[in-house]
């Protein structure tokens, strides 16, 4: 069933009002594919803009705040914590991890894939100019805690 229509069939955002405060936590994840000399160039730091990973890790917290401004009918969240990780898996590809949390009404799955996301996207937009073919893949959530609806734990896949 579809939870964003009210009685009309119309799109709406979901009334929370009546639903407990709990501890919520999502995590996603996406990869970002690349030439092997694209990421030996970001980790050496070589990069013409500078340190690529910590921009798009900046751009992933500052998204997971504005969720609620990108996607229509998201509740706006008190975030109480946003972690995003960059970790480089051998010799093509970066992996990128959004974890957020609050003690709220609502879930942050919509947050953590945001975030994630679009620190996707600040990396292959900054380095775009050296290689074009990159290809951001396997976005998803990988797990969620708290709220009506229950835990998650996606299956693990080898990306």
């Amino acid at each position: 069933m579809l939870t964003h229509l009210d009685a009309q069939g119309r799109a709406s955002m979901v009334d929370v009002t009546d639903k407990a405060v709990t501890d919520r936590e999502a995590v996603a994840e996406s990869l970002v594919r690349m030439l092997p000399q694209t990421l030996e160039m970001i980790q050496r730091g070589g990069h013409p803009k500078g340190d690529v990973m910590a921009v798009a890790r900046i751009a992933g917290i500052q998204a997971a705040k504005r969720t609620s401004d990108l996607i229509p009918l998201c509740h706006p969240l008190m975030l109480t914590s946003v972690k995003v990780e960059l970790s480089v898996e051998a010799p093509d590809a970066v992996r990128i991890q959004a974890r957020c949390k609050l003690a709220g009404q609502t879930g942050v799955e919509m947050e953590a894939l945001t975030a994630a996301s679009i620190a996707a996207l600040t990396l292959y937009d900054m380095c775009k100019a050296v290689d074009k073919g990159m290809v951001i893949e396997h976005t998803r959530l990988l797990s969620k805690s708290g709220g009506k609806s229950g835990d998650f734990q996606a299956e693990v896949t080898s990306a």
